[in-house]
């Protein structure tokens, strides 16, 4: 497995077993999650729309609200959310990486 496969398996092991995780590495992994999305969408060359919300953004409020609040259920969402967007962007980086260069 890829290290990003292996933080998708992170994120959602996590998600499924927050009882055991410290406030510390909860918010460790949500903002190792926010970067690797950052750095990924950069890669990949996708910027986030200055005309709309930007879904990234709309993780880390709510991962900031779920960790004030106390909320396992939304901070569950956002370790989810932020697991599915990685392996969206994977996907992408994956299938740009095997497109052929015309020359």
């Amino acid at each position: 497995m890829s290290a990003t496969t292996d933080f998708i398996v992170e994120l959602v092991r996590a998600a499924n077993e927050l009882g055991p995780l410290s406030v510390d590495e909860r918010r460790r992994l949500v903002k190792r999650g926010l970067r690797m999305v950052r750095e990924m969408r950069v890669e990949s060359g996708i910027r986030p729309s200055r005309r709309r919300e930007d879904p990234l953004r709309e993780i880390e409020i709510a991962a900031l609200m779920a960790e004030a609040a106390g909320n396992n259920d939304d901070l569950q969402g956002v370790l989810l959310d932020l697991a599915d967007m990685i392996r969206t962007l994977k996907i992408v980086l994956d299938a740009k990486a095997e497109v052929p260069r015309g020359g």
